[in-house]
């Protein structure tokens, strides 16, 4: 069954927005198709990673492309993925990507399952909140006295608190940035590394669902709408993210993130 078209305007906006904050886009959009009595069609769910993934593109589009050029450079040249940034990047984006498979694949199912779990979306909300608070007592980059672990450590690290994320209401954002600045990485790097971490998972992702989509009823012109927004929604809260991040207001999150998980479990202990 297609989905109507304010409910794809919907859904554009809702993945646009909470894709890069640090507020869950699984979760929200969890939410959102629970509170229309149905689910998005997996060719909607699709084009909404389409737009988000284009959005990041665009916006660390000078870090993706020395990440590919060195990246690929380095094969021949393996030296070439310490000495330069961008050889830096792509060894720590392929490092991170590994656990976020692994993980993500276990968690896969239950995953699935919790779509419509809202005790379960409402305490992975509270989660959330809990990390976006704790990166006040994180350690400033650079500190006196701090030790920061082997970039391949980190990577694991990063990428497997990525993996977790595809619980519907813990923040990919949210898990991946607290994980790098408690590592000392500064505010600025923390912001692009998490984001060009994101690209192989969500590209993967897109390449994986879309055998399913597009077959059948589809309403192409809801679907559309959704991955224009779902695009830029998703450019404002890049945008909006890094300045939190580098401003080192990551925290004022929780505020959010509290209410919403209270009144999801709220939701949830009321539901028939």
């Amino acid at each position: 069954m297609a989905i109507p078209l304010g409910e794809g305007a919907v859904l554009g906006l809702v993945q646009g927005i909470a894709a890069f904050l640090p507020i869950s886009a699984e979760g929200h959009r969890a939410l959102a198709q629970l509170l229309y009595g149905g689910e998005a069609e997996m060719a909607a769910t699709v084009l909404l990673h389409v737009g988000t993934l284009a959005a990041t593109v665009v916006v660390l589009r000078k870090r993706v492309w020395n990440a590919i050029e060195e990246g690929l450079r380095g094969i021949g040249r393996p030296a070439l993925l310490k000495e330069t940034p961008g050889g830096r990047d792509a060894s720590f984006v392929a490092l991170a990507t590994v656990p976020t498979v692994l993980v993500g694949l276990a968690l896969k199912r239950q995953a699935g399952e919790s779509f419509g779990s809202l005790a379960l979306i409402g305490v992975c909300f509270l989660a959330s909140a809990a990390v976006v608070a704790g990166t006040k007592l994180a350690p400033a980059a650079g500190a006196e006295g701090a030790r920061t672990p082997p970039e391949w450590a980190s990577a694991l690290l990063v990428g497997a608190a990525q993996g977790c994320a595809v619980l519907p209401g813990l923040s990919r954002p949210a898990l991946a940035i607290a994980s790098l600045l408690w590592l000392g990485v500064g505010t600025e790097r923390a912001f692009e590394l998490s984001f060009l971490v994101s690209i192989p998972a969500v590209a993967g992702a897109i390449a994986l669902e879309s055998r399913h989509a597009l077959h059948g009823d589809e309403a192409l012109g809801a679907m559309a709408l959704a991955t224009v927004l779902a695009f830029v929604a998703g450019l404002g809260g890049l945008y909006a993210m890094r300045a939190v991040v580098v401003s080192g207001k990551l925290q004022w999150f929780s505020f959010y993130l509290v209410p919403v998980a209270v009144a999801t479990l709220a939701w949830g202990y009321a539901r028939p």
